[in-house]
């Protein structure tokens, strides 16, 4: 049963509008998925081959300066090898060149040591004859 103060007039009546009608939806043009799926598709391969050949170029990169690293070790082992070549050279022409070992040679040999007061100079200056 409904509350009598409706019936009695006590509350306005409602009104019920009627349904709006609901505007038929616009038809929509289907969007081509495929032709967006294969632009999509070839733009993330050509990022990936982009990227695939700066990487190749950085092991490239990489690889040339390990064979630069490489051959400057090998030369760096040459130079040491060869300042202790000339190390070991320098202290035998040292040796060679000794006095003491050059005056036994001589004594050897038959030389003897020259007497300083019988030493003589010859004066080459033209002009000037003794």
């Amino acid at each position: 049963m409904a509350h009598p103060a409706i019936h009695a007039g006590f509350w306005p009546a409602i009104t019920r509008r009627a349904p709006r009608p609901k505007p038929k939806p616009k038809p929509r043009a289907v969007p081509r998925r495929k032709a967006a799926a294969k632009a999509g598709v070839a733009g993330g391969l050509a990022w990936i081959i982009v990227g695939s050949v700066l990487l190749a170029g950085i092991v490239a990169l990489n690889v040339a300066v390990l064979r630069l690293n490489i051959r400057l070790d090998h030369m760096n082992n040459e130079r040491e090898q060869l300042r202790a070549e000339n190390a070991a050279l320098g202290a035998k022409l040292s040796g060679a060149a000794s006095s003491p070992r050059i005056q036994a040679l001589a004594k050897a040999r038959g030389f003897v040591p020259a007497d300083p007061t019988t030493i003589g100079y010859v004066d080459l200056t033209p002009g000037r004859a003794r």
